[in-house]
């Protein structure tokens, strides 16, 4: 396995990093951060988590992604996912700084149901967890979200619009089907376009602001 951050010779690489000359230097996080965040951006196999965290990282996104193989074809649901080559096995990371003094770090997970515990690892000091869904194969997100609600960890739900998703789903149609409880928050998202990844990322803020009302990192996230 390779780690593979983003470069001109990845072509999936974001080019999300703000350069050395960039508000917050590049790489180096910014000397006045005293709050770190961690938020787990998790869901099925293929349904664009290492697009999402490369969409909003500042640096560029650490990946963990290998060739697919026949192999893994023989233990992975591939349906609807003909265009996949690749796959991530172990983590994606991304950095978004808020303010001078708070910091987010996502953490993307892989898919497959064969890494679940290797995840379920990754939520240790989580604050919480974007949920990314795809309508073509909503009975997937099922075991994800079991997991979290196991672990306790809170989370919101974000649809990942693909192009070839046939037909438009309301969202009160995909709550009922996901039988998501009145308060989880569900929205859409692109996760190729990084103000509607933004937008799906306030909404996990918020409901986490809303759990967690007087607590330090909550306080840290209403100030920024």
């Amino acid at each position: 396995m390779g780690f593979a951050p983003a470069s001109d010779d990845n072509p999936d690489a974001s080019d999300a990093s703000d350069g050395p000359d960039g508000p917050h230097g590049g790489v180096h996080l910014a000397s006045g951060v005293r709050t770190a965040v961690k938020l787990l951006i998790v869901g099925h196999f293929a349904v664009g988590k290492t697009t999402f965290v490369g969409a909003l990282s500042e640096i560029r996104p650490l990946r963990t992604e290998e060739v697919m193989t026949q192999a893994g074809a023989l233990v992975d649901d591939l349906a609807g996912t003909t265009d996949k080559t690749t796959t991530t096995v172990a983590l994606d990371f991304g950095r978004l700084t808020l303010n001078d003094s708070l910091v987010l770090y996502l953490f993307g997970t892989p898919g497959q149901q064969r890494f679940t515990e290797l995840w379920q690892d990754m939520t240790r000091g989580a604050l919480g967890a974007l949920v990314l869904a795809d309508t073509r194969r909503l009975g997937q997100s099922f075991d994800v979200m079991g997991v979290l609600e196991e672990l306790g960890l809170p989370y919101a739900v974000a649809l990942n619009d693909f192009d070839d998703a046939a037909g438009e789903h309301g969202l009160a149609e995909v709550r009922e089907a996901l039988d998501l409880l009145p308060e989880t928050p569900l929205v859409r998202c692109d996760a190729r376009d990084r103000i509607s990844s933004t937008h799906a990322l306030i909404a996990l803020v918020e409901y986490l602001l809303t759990r967690d009302a007087g607590s330090d990192k909550a306080s840290e996230l209403e100030h920024a």
